[in-house]
């Protein structure tokens, strides 16, 4: 439902209708829609956080690590787009802090990239920033039908410039 309509969509009344469930049903499990939002805001957290693990974290040379992250793009469309809608609504309570965590997280795994690169601290915290810059933005021109179709040589030629621009010595 995130995904799909936004956090403002979650409602009680049409997640249990979409589920086939009593409202009744729904608040055995749960007090409130906000206890709904925080469990289910926790579990895209926990996923994302096992998957950049799994995806990045065991890939040892940086390069790959780097390349990987951004051909990640293309794939996980449902994360990704879970992200984007939580990216439109950074300013509510339960989502600010989940998007602040998140960020870091994926920002500390790039600058963990290029310092094992060779990169000083603060130079790779820059191309840290400038990196996920480039990925929020990506997702924002997909979400606006901007972007490249996923699937076209035209994405995979932009994957390439992107990778190339970014990442030294992958021409």
């Amino acid at each position: 439902m995130i995904a799909e309509k936004g956090i403002r969509a979650v409602a009680v009344e049409s997640l249990a209708r979409r589920m086939g469930v009593t409202k009744g049903s729904f608040y055995w499990h749960f007090p409130n829609r906000d206890a709904l939002l925080e469990q289910s805001l926790l579990r895209w957290e926990k996923h994302d956080k096992t998957s950049l693990q799994a995806s990045l974290g065991a890939i040892a040379d940086p390069r790959d690590r780097l390349r990987s992250f951004f051909r990640r793009t293309g794939r996980e469309k449902l994360t990704h787009k879970v992200y984007s809608a939580l990216c439109s609504a950074a300013d509510h309570p339960q989502v600010e802090p989940l998007l602040a965590r998140v960020a870091e997280r994926r920002m500390q795994h790039i600058k963990a990239a290029f310092g094992e690169i060779g990169f000083d601290s603060a130079e790779a915290s820059h191309r840290a920033r400038l990196t996920y810059s480039a990925y929020l933005g990506f997702l924002q021109l997909q979400k606006q039908h901007q972007a490249p179709n996923l699937s076209s040589g035209e994405f995979e030629a932009y994957m390439t410039h992107v990778i190339a621009t970014l990442i030294p010595g992958q021409i």
